[in-house]
């Protein structure tokens, strides 16, 4: 699949230091909506969220194969949503991507606990707005 090509004003508002909000599914299809720090991999079109294997959005990935994930960053009157399939990696070079490209966007390194996962979401749909 070839990544989607954003436009510049939404590839700089995703390089903005925000917090998101990340929407997975429970395995009785309500919705999960917890906020999240994230990257952006425009050449990979590849949404990476770190987080722990035990954590209820890594097990409504893990539950459902077929699953899909969102992330809305939002400041002010703009917005931006990523949306596509999701996977959970435990795979130690994606987790050290993933740390390489956290540490490069915040300015520090993430947390490591114990079970630390990478979830990637391969983005096949975008929508915003004032960016």
């Amino acid at each position: 699949m070839t990544p989607l090509l954003l436009a510049e004003p939404s590839e700089r508002f995703l390089a903005e230091d925000h917090v998101a909000t990340l929407t997975t599914l429970r395995p009785d299809r309500t919705a999960h909506v917890v906020p999240v720090r994230f990257t952006w991999d425009a050449s990979a079109g590849l949404v990476r969220v770190m987080t722990v294997a035990a954590r209820r959005k890594t097990r409504n990935l893990v539950a459902d194969p077929d699953s899909r994930a969102v992330i809305c960053q939002v400041a002010g009157f703009r917005w931006i949503t990523l949306e596509g399939p999701a996977a959970v990696f435990d795979d130690p070079a994606r987790i050290a991507e993933a740390v390489r490209r956290y540490t490069a966007r915040y300015g520090s390194p993430p947390p490591m606990p114990n079970g630390l996962v990478v979830i990637e979401i391969t983005v096949d749909r975008v929508l915003s707005l004032n960016n």
